[in-house]
C-alpha cells in the first residue's frame, strides 16, 4: 500500500495537542495527531456498523454450510487419491 503524505499548516490549541500526546503516548505532534485521526476513523466505522444492527435480516445456516464444506473437502481428497 502506497502512503501519500500531505503537509499542512494547522491552528490547533497547544493544550489539545499536549493532551493527545499524553493520551496516545506519542512524543511527536505529527504521530499524536495521526494516531488520534486513525482512532477517530476506526470509532466512526464501528459506530456506522453498529447502527446497522437489526436493520438487515440474515438467514445463515452454519451447520448446512459446514456440511457442504466437509463434503467438498472429502470430494477433493478422493480426487487426489488421499
Amino acid at each position: 500500500m502506497e502512503v501519500h503524505i500531505m503537509r499542512a499548516t494547522l491552528n490547533i490549541p497547544d493544550d489539545l495537542i499536549k493532551e493527545v500526546q499524553k493520551l496516545s503516548g506519542k512524543k511527536s505532534k505529527t504521530k499524536a495527531i495521526t494516531a488520534a485521526m486513525e482512532e477517530y476513523i476506526k470509532h466512526s466505522k464501528v459506530k456506522a456498523l453498529l447502527s446497522l444492527k437489526g436493520k438487515t435480516a440474515l438467514s445463515f445456516d452454519w451447520e448446512a454450510q459446514e456440511s457442504e464444506e466437509l463434503k467438498a473437502q472429502a470430494k477433493r481428497e478422493k480426487s487426489l487419491g488421499k
